[in-house]
């Protein structure tokens, strides 16, 4: 019985060996050619209309963009060719993580934590500007990372309720409490974890001459708007370099004058609770991917500036590039330069 399949096997085989071998050759090279490498490769940018990510009335002639980066997973054909194409830049996969046990699904769950952190520090300062009428209810402190030279049992996604039974609701709440404390302190920290409350230890370590349990946390605030708002973001959206753009939207249409006055407006930006506009990263290819789409202007973080402008020089752009340090400079910069 054996020796019957093992004659038609080789049999087969005989017939059909230059087949076999031309498929086992394709599903090597396949799989050569679709093997993930630790690195991503920037390869371009370009802009999103932030008409259709704002679910409020507007009368803009002009527009408000978000500027984007587009990076594929590397493979070795694309990292190969990185080192050819003047414009793909490689980098590690590595330099997006905290910790070198962090992974993809680890680095887009925090994305979403500062997608939401982003969103909700835009709304609360467009409506403050706009003078209108914003009721802020509370607010989440979330996790979006534990060191893992952490000794706790906090997790990712965890809202940070007390430590030590004292109350916690921002960062400075936190590290001031923290600093009181003594080293190798054992706490008892509450956190609300799948909707409900739970008990969480940590050990008190000193890193970079600061007391840390080891956490990296966002604000995301609860609240009431009039008008009402809605905002959305696609799955694959993410990260906070948005909320920036996201505010200068929103406030232009909480107020009666059109700041855009017909201009296609760009720009990028994180954005905290004071309207204080931060560094981001990839602006090379944001402000590329702004000029190839027609933008007038392109806002930068002060950070950013010199990248920017450098940039422009080096591929003779025509896009106007304007330093921003606060959400007031941008409006103040549209209102005097229509």
């Amino acid at each position: 019985m054996i020796s019957n399949i093992y004659e038609k096997v080789k049999k087969f085989i005989k017939k059909n060996h230059k087949d076999l071998i031309f498929y086992l050759v394709l599903l090597i090279l396949l799989r050569v050619f679709t093997y993930p490498l630790p690195y991503y490769i920037y390869i371009g940018g370009g802009t999103i209309d932030l008409a259709n990510r704002i679910n409020l009335k507007s009368d803009e002639k002009g527009s408000y963009n978000l500027a984007y980066v587009s990076q594929i997973n590397a493979t070795i054909p694309t990292y190969l060719l990185s080192f050819l194409i003047d414009k793909w830049e490689l980098t590690s996969i590595y330099n997006s993580t905290l910790d070198d046990e962090e992974d993809r699904n680890d680095i887009d769950r925090r994305e979403k934590l500062y997608l939401e952190e982003a969103n909700s520090n835009a709304i609360i300062n467009a409506y403050k500007l706009a003078g209108r009428n914003i009721n802020i209810k509370s607010n989440e402190y979330k996790v979006i990372y534990v060191s893992k030279d952490s000794d706790t049992d906090i997790e990712v996604g965890d809202t940070l309720v007390s430590v030590n039974d004292v109350p916690i609701k921002n960062n400075q709440e936190y590290k001031n409490y923290l600093s009181t404390l003594k080293l190798n302190d054992n706490l008892k920290v509450k956190v609300i974890r799948n909707n409900k409350e739970k008990e969480c230890y940590a050990k008190l370590k000193e890193i970079d001459g600061e007391k840390v349990i080891g956490l990296y946390l966002v604000n995301v605030y609860d609240y009431d708007v009039e008008p009402e708002i809605s905002l959305n973001f696609k799955n694959n959206e993410s990260g906070p370099s948005g909320g920036f753009m996201l505010s200068l939207a929103i406030y232009d249409r909480l107020v009666d004058e059109d700041l855009t006055k017909g201009r296609k407006i760009v720009g990028t930006g994180t954005i905290d609770i004071s309207g204080n506009i931060g560094e981001i990263g990839g602006v090379k290819y944001k402000i590329i991917g702004a000029d190839s789409k027609k933008a007038d202007i392109f806002f930068v973080p002060s950070e950013n500036y010199q990248e920017a402008i450098d940039t422009k020089k080096k591929y003779n752009l025509k896009v106007e590039i304007v330093k921003v340090e606060t959400l007031n400079e941008a409006i103040s910069y549209l209102k005097e330069n229509s």
